[in-house]
């Protein structure tokens, strides 16, 4: 009776990490998607030379960084994934997410120094769980993103 009991709170732990984690991250792609369009105005580059460096009137380092952490659904599905191998789809969505997010705070931070544009973009990633709980599914990961900021004289 006691494994019953264990296994019926084991999947109502999954079954809510999936159905809260779901409505957590489709939560929070539109909010990417409502906050993206507001910085369209931002050219965005990752190349190294800032083109016509005359007109500059300003430059400087920007950097922003974010954590997203998978719920423990996700981290299950991807540690039953590892055993059988392939491609770990729910954790192509946390990347993504970490991605965007790390670019938008990016942005924020540019738009504050009056930049309009952002060259030498780069991403930089770490996945800063791994080996914590070695029992446990959980995946954190951090995307540190920074760019040139750069305001262009009028």
């Amino acid at each position: 009776m006691p494994f019953l009991t264990e296994a019926i709170v084991i999947v109502f732990l999954l079954g809510l990490g999936f159905l809260v984690g779901g409505f957590r991250e489709r939560a929070h792609f539109k909010s990417l998607d409502r906050r993206e369009a507001e910085y369209d105005d931002i050219g965005i580059a990752n190349l190294k030379t800032v083109n016509d460096p005359q007109s500059v009137e300003y430059a400087g380092l920007v950097v922003a960084d974010c954590v997203i952490a998978t719920d423990y659904f996700k981290g299950f599905a991807s540690a039953f994934r590892n055993i059988l191998g392939g491609e770990m789809r729910s954790y192509q969505t946390l990347m993504e997410r970490a991605r965007r997010e790390a670019v938008l705070r990016l942005l924020e931070r540019a738009r504050q120094m009056g930049a309009n544009e952002l060259w030498n973009l780069r991403l930089e990633t770490s996945n800063i769980m791994s080996g914590v709980q070695q029992r446990s599914p959980a995946v954190a990961v951090e995307v540190t993103a920074s760019a040139t900021a750069v305001k262009r004289r009028t």
